[in-house]
């Protein structure tokens, strides 16, 4: 669903709408990670990440964080309530909370992953720490890797499969799939990296 129109938001400014918009690549990918591969083919998470950035910018006067981590934070919610509602229209049942629940704990376990990804073994944790920044500009990485190293760096790190099963899941040798992980982890920083010197 598109967003509204400029003339119908409910006083958003350019910077507001900019400032949630940039979360776009972080909540896709969010999103892509909670379908399985039957479900990747029925349901479009960019719709869904569609109406989850609708739905923030109209409840934006009330969000009380400070922080872009706590709009991170904020978002994953709409955006797990969002997910629980498409999954429960596919399956045709009722509002179930715990799937909300587990829902936000995948999303927030995901992120953690999405974090780590970056840690070097040449710095220090707090030389690494995320910042929200960080976090976007690594969602807008990875989409930019090929289609199997990303795939394949999604399957391993963000959602914890054994390279076993990620060469089950692509089809591929283990020997293949170690490639496509290292490549795609490198490749990945050095898009971070480049990302940060602009």
């Amino acid at each position: 669903m598109p967003l509204p129109p400029e003339d119908d938001r409910r006083e958003m400014n350019g910077d507001e709408t900019a400032e949630l918009s940039r979360f776009r690549p972080y909540l896709l990918m969010l999103a892509r990670l909670q379908f399985d591969d039957l479900l990747q083919a029925k349901l479009d998470e960019s719709d869904i990440v569609q109406q989850t950035l609708m739905e923030a910018h109209q409840s934006l006067p009330s969000f009380r964080g400070q922080s872009g981590e706590e709009q991170a934070a904020w978002l994953r919610t709409i955006l797990a309530r969002n997910l629980a509602d498409e999954l429960r229209k596919f399956r045709r049942g009722k509002r179930d909370v715990r799937l909300e629940a587990s829902l936000q704990v995948s999303l927030s376990e995901s992120t953690v992953r999405l974090e780590r990804i970056l840690a070097c073994n040449d710095g220090t944790p707090s030389q690494y720490a995320m910042a929200n920044e960080q976090l976007v500009a690594l969602a807008t990485a990875l989409m930019k890797l090929p289609e199997d190293q990303r795939r394949a760096v999604e399957l391993f790190h963000l959602q914890g499969h054994s390279a076993a099963e990620v060469a089950t899941r692509l089809e591929r040798t283990d020997i293949a799939v170690a490639g496509l992980l290292r490549r795609g982890l490198k490749r990945l920083r050095e898009l971070v990296r480049e990302d940060n010197v602009r």
